[in-house]
């Protein structure tokens, strides 16, 4: 039972909230709309300053919307525009903290992952692979992610996934070469295996032996075998982004899989600092049980009256305080704490 005069308060703050939300929204919505390579630096700037007056979570979420309306529809956005919308996210990952890159990363991957089950007939799924290939070309995630996607996409090996790993491939492929050669060699090879016991039922065979030159050409570092291949717009964009960004771009790096990305809510979010966690239990409650049982029978009754007198309540408590209170010296508190 909520009383009357709660509940009006309540109705109050969702309008507040409702009416500040609102506010925000359209004015994150100014800046992207007017976002292009030589206003980047004000209008990054402009967004810090928005990150700094209002909570992380609301700019997380608006930012989020607003990029994801507008870079993913049903026909083929152009590539710059793409690109300057990921570098933003780049610079604000890099100066405001990584969970800017991490909220929109996720969502992207997560749109991703449902669009290419629906097989939804657009162009959306080459716009969300678009928005993953430059998160990688300017140094938000690492490339653990991508050979994710092109797994992913080699395993099911039919012409709509032929389309997206050869637009991918063309994205990032050097880059991929550069980061990790053998990983990229093992996907070449994965792919010709399946391209040599897949090739009967495909009507397109000129497709799939084009996907295979594009690869055996990124293997010899060929530039020229890739048609329409320039790599001088990204390269723009990067000296741009080292001018605007205050930290190196390697530690800011998420390193996370997709499974990781795709199981979030369930297993919580391991790549954010301080992120809170709500869901099922991570680990089994017998398992916990056990666990926890583990320091407090070694223990003096005295010290267990300390413990009780200091109202640890809970089992987990008591054997940290008694661990605490027993232990030599730090060392062997360390070590009896992580065991």
């Amino acid at each position: 039972y909520v009383p009357p005069q709660v509940r009006k308060s309540q109705e109050i703050l969702d309008d507040k909230k409702r009416e500040e939300l609102g506010r925000l929204k359209k004015m994150v919505n100014g800046l992207i709309n007017r976002l292009s390579e030589p206003n980047l630096p004000s209008i990054s700037g402009q967004m810090e300053d928005l990150y700094m007056a209002n909570s992380r979570k609301d700019m997380n979420e608006t930012l989020t919307d607003i990029l994801m309306n507008a870079c993913v529809t049903a026909v083929a956005m152009p590539s710059r525009l793409m690109m300057e919308h990921v570098l933003l996210v780049s610079i604000l990952h890099h100066n405001v903290g990584v969970e800017v890159g991490a909220h929109f990363l996720e969502a992207v991957v997560k749109k991703f992952d449902e669009i290419c089950k629906s097989d939804a007939e657009g162009k959306e799924c080459e716009n969300l692979l678009a928005l993953i290939a430059h998160l990688y070309n300017f140094h938000v995630i690492h490339s653990l992610l991508i050979f994710d996607i092109l797994k992913k996409l080699v395993s099911a090996f039919t012409e709509k996934e032929i389309e997206l790993i050869l637009f991918l491939l063309k994205n990032v492929g050097f880059s991929l070469r550069k980061d990790d050669a053998l990983a990229l060699k093992e996907l070449i090879t994965e792919a010709q295996r399946k391209a040599n016991t897949a090739e009967k039922k495909f009507r397109d065979q000129t497709r799939v032996r084009f996907m295979l030159e594009t690869m055996l050409a990124l293997r010899n570092n060929d530039m020229r075998k890739i048609p329409g291949y320039d790599p001088e717009p990204v390269e723009r964009l990067r000296k741009l982004q080292r001018t605007l960004v205050r930290s190196s771009g390697k530690e800011t790096e998420l390193r996370v899989s997709l499974e990781s990305l795709l199981s979030a809510d369930r297993v919580g979010r391991w790549w954010i600092v301080g992120s809170s966690w709500s869901g099922a239990p991570m680990i089994d409650d017998t398992n916990k049980k056990t666990q926890r049982k583990l320091h407090i029978g070694k223990v003096s009754s005295k010290i267990m009256e300390l413990a009780r007198k200091q109202r640890m309540n809970t089992d987990i408590r008591r054997s940290i305080f008694c661990v605490l209170m027993t232990s030599e010296d730090f060392m062997d508190a360390f070590e009896k704490l992580i065991r």
